[in-house]
């Protein structure tokens, strides 16, 4: 007779860890893993040389459960003093989307979503302007309104708060999000909240970032995804777009192209971070593309 832990339909998990590098790691998961009879369908280890510190991403299919699965970890995780996560494929990540008046990696990151792409569910975006409440209807999605000023921030991010955790968030995208978030926020959001920056960093920060690109006769213009951390544009980074421009290219034509450039460097990050692609490494990213 088949045990009920033998007798599910296979599921897919993603499992992300790291620990101190050490040897042993990769035959104890493996080890792990098979005498539950799983498949790994794909497996990815990077050693730091840095931090001394060994991450792996290993996806696989089995019949057993979830709980079965800690279980047969747990004793592995132990011995090498991993962190570790646990995550069935299937289970879409939350997201909330903070924007302002600026619509173009919004509607990328709607539009991926509705053509099931990217593995998120969106069930609330927040913006500081009412401009993009439209855009947000058309994709049937609910709208919050948080005007923020110097004397009404605090207010406005324990309202924030609020809809996450009504809403269940596991992630907030800040999607041309014209506003700095509190460094207490950015400490509560640690790995969980990115950000698009509108220029290739570390180069042309602040205001007009195209036409101060423009004015220096740039070459590379890009656009970098990255985990918002208390220090303003300096997390760790995720994915970077960069294309090729010449003398001919006037500040306008740089920002159009710029545009373009910052949503699919946005829908890949939000897309590896939903995967459970990226690990934090300091104030780098492992990203297991």
């Amino acid at each position: 007779m088949t045990s009920p832990e033998t007798s599910r339909p296979p599921s897919s998990y993603s499992l992300t860890l790291s620990c101190p590098d050490r040897p042993g790691i990769v035959h104890g998961v493996s080890g792990a893993l098979v005498g539950l009879g799983a498949n790994i369908t794909e497996s990815q280890q990077y050693g730091s040389p840095e931090t001394g510190t060994f991450f792996m991403r290993v996806a696989l299919t089995t019949e057993a459960s979830a709980d079965g699965l800690h279980t047969a970890l747990a004793p592995v995780a132990r011995e090498f003093g991993m962190e570790w996560s646990l995550n069935e494929t299937s289970r879409r990540t939350r997201t909330l989307i903070m924007v302002s008046k600026a619509a173009h990696c919004l509607n990328d990151l709607l539009f991926q979503h509705r053509s099931g792409t990217l593995a998120i569910d969106i069930p609330v975006i927040v913006s500081n302007h009412r401009d993009l409440e439209d855009l947000a209807a058309f994709y049937g999605i609910e709208f919050h309104h948080i005007p923020v000023t110097p004397e009404t921030k605090d207010e406005a991010e324990d309202a924030l708060r609020a809809l996450m955790r009504q809403h269940d968030v596991e992630l907030v995208v800040l999607a041309r999000y014209m506003q700095i978030l509190s460094d207490r926020l950015c400490g509560d959001l640690l790995g969980r909240a990115i950000n698009i920056h509108h220029s290739f960093l570390p180069s042309f920060k602040g205001a007009r970032p195209y036409h101060q690109a423009h004015a220096r006769g740039v070459k590379l213009i890009g656009a970098t995804a990255h985990y918002v951390t208390g220090a303003l544009d300096e997390g760790p980074i995720i994915e970077q777009e960069v294309i090729r421009v010449d003398h001919a290219r006037t500040a306008e034509q740089l920002t159009a192209i710029g545009r373009e450039l910052e949503g699919r460097a946005l829908v890949q990050a939000v897309q590896w971070h939903a995967e459970r692609r990226v690990l934090l490494d300091g104030r780098r990213t492992i990203v297991f593309n």
